[in-house]
């Protein structure tokens, strides 16, 4: 998570801004998120339609090619029962085949072994075109043979498969040493002498003519068409190498493949209907898938083939301008929220920079700068008004602390003059106190003569002379006379001072 630094998620315009775009994200988020939804839904919703129409349009042109051949194969049948007594002719139904259905590569009516006893004991009229380089399938040379594949026409599938089943029906492709080099599918048709199933009247029309109709009609550039076998053989797709030799099961089988390729195989060759996702070759697709069903005609041999028809639809063909789209819508709305935070920021920067100057005048007074000047502002709102108001706030203010001021100076000047004064009256206190210790010290003595001689008289009047007595009242007077004058001095000095 992205963590601003401290200093810009401290500036009221970054948060402010941050809010604002975070708020406007929040809400963009949720829409686009609810549009992409509905729009990666209805996408999908419509490659199906697609897909669905697609199928069957595909579903309808390819039956069209075997009703074609049907047909073909059934106006023969019915003019070659009339004329099984003509080995020879047998030749010219097959090549009357070819020559007028360019669907059909080839044709052959084979018979039970010596049902022809003048031919041998395997006699086939086989006719087939061979496909030449800048050639059209009708320019294409025709060859009439009597030997189909590696083996006995007899042995080979679709020869044993319809003496056995007594019905008309389509084969799923036959491949490798069945076939003339060629991936084919047959329409086999037994052929009936007597209520007996003498031979067989076998159509064959190549792969790869059914895979060049289908895969001409492709809802996207990339996808495809496919049309499996009711053994997972592929009967249609852009792949030759897989017309030939593989069927989506044995392609499921090499390693690194995903599981998913085999689960919409399975879900195909079971007859399903629906679409499955799956990864293969390193690309992520989805197929849409729905069983082949032919159109009920009168007359026609409506056998369920098992086969099933599908579109290979690549993930980037259904979702690739999604995708490009939410990179644009991405890109565009990441440069909208930039460019958004920075008009807001640009605004409240613009609007919040009266708060920015009343921050710094506020900071510039508790400091003590108490006459920081701040400017009128002309702006209406309150941010206008509040700087208005700060700067009356801010004058007031200055001119009551230039009072304080002058009144703190009277103060100090006046407290200096009590201090002198103080200190004066200190000193003069200080002399007082010495004076007086001073003037006692002088007492001392003549009170302690005084004192002396008074003891003298008071405890020898008696037994003293008078001249000794006379000497002693003499000396207490001239001591006391010494003691007045000190207290005479002591109060002049009192006077004095007062």
């Amino acid at each position: 998570m992205l963590r601003l630094p401290k200093f810009v998620t401290r500036t009221l315009s970054v948060r402010l801004s941050l809010m604002i775009v975070s708020a406007i994200t929040l809400l963009l988020v949720i829409a686009l998120l609810i549009m992409l939804g509905y729009s990666r839904r209805t996408i999908k919703d419509e490659a199906k339609n697609n897909a669905v129409q697609t199928l069957e349009a595909t579903v309808e042109h390819i039956d069209n090619v075997l009703l074609s051949v049907e047909q073909t194969a059934g106006n023969i049948y019915l003019d070659l029962l009339n004329h099984l007594d003509k080995p020879d002719r047998m030749f010219t139904y097959s090549r009357k085949a070819v020559e007028t259905n360019p669907y059909i590569i080839g044709c052959a009516a084979a018979f039970e072994p010596y049902y022809y006893q003048e031919k041998g004991q395997y006699f086939m009229a086989y006719v087939h075109r061979t496909e030449t380089e800048g050639l059209t399938a009708t320019d294409s040379p025709i060859i009439q043979a009597n030997i189909f594949g590696n083996r006995p026409y007899n042995e080979q599938a679709w020869y044993t498969k319809t003496i056995e089943r007594g019905r008309p029906f389509w084969m799923d492709p036959l491949k490798d040493d069945n076939t003339e080099d060629e991936a084919i599918t047959t329409f086999c048709l037994p052929i009936y002498d007597n209520g007996k199933i003498v031979g067989v009247l076998g159509v064959d029309v190549a792969l790869n003519t059914l895979s060049r109709i289908a895969l001409a009609a492709k809802p996207s550039p990339n996808s495809y068409c496919t049309l499996l076998g009711s053994d997972g053989s592929y009967i249609i797709h852009p792949d030759t190498d897989k017309l030939f030799h593989q069927t989506v099961f044995t392609q499921t089988e090499k390693e690194g493949t995903d599981p998913s390729v085999k689960e919409a195989g399975e879900a195909m060759v079971s007859g399903e209907t629906g679409y499955k996702s799956f990864r293969l070759n390193g690309m992520d697709n989805y197929v849409f898938y729905k069983p082949f069903k032919r159109a009920a005609l009168q007359g026609r041999s409506m056998e369920d083939l098992g086969w099933s028809v599908g579109i290979i639809y690549p993930k980037d063909d259904i979702f690739g301008d999604y995708y490009r789209l939410l990179y644009y819508i991405l890109f565009i709305a990441i440069a909208g929220i930039v460019l958004l935070f920075l008009l807001c920021w640009g605004f409240t920067h613009h609007e919040l920079m009266p708060l920015r100057l009343l921050t710094k005048t506020a900071q510039r007074i508790a400091e003590g700068h108490f006459d920081e000047p701040i400017p009128e502002s002309h702006q209406q709102d309150e941010i206008g008004r509040l700087q208005n108001h700060f700067g009356q706030m801010q004058q007031a203010l200055a001119i009551h602390v230039s009072e304080l001021e002058r009144l703190t100076t009277t103060l100090q000047e006046r407290g200096e003059v009590l201090q002198a004064a103080y200190e004066q009256a200190k000193e003069a206190n200080n002399m007082k106190t010495a004076f007086l210790h001073n003037m006692t010290n002088q007492m001392i003595p003549p009170v302690n003569v005084i004192e002396t001689n008074v003891n003298a008289l008071c405890a020898n009047y008696d037994k003293l002379e008078n001249h000794q007595a006379g000497y002693l009242v003499n000396n207490i007077q001239q001591q006391g006379k010494a003691v007045t004058e000190l207290l005479n001095s002591l109060l002049s000095a009192s006077e004095q001072q007062k």
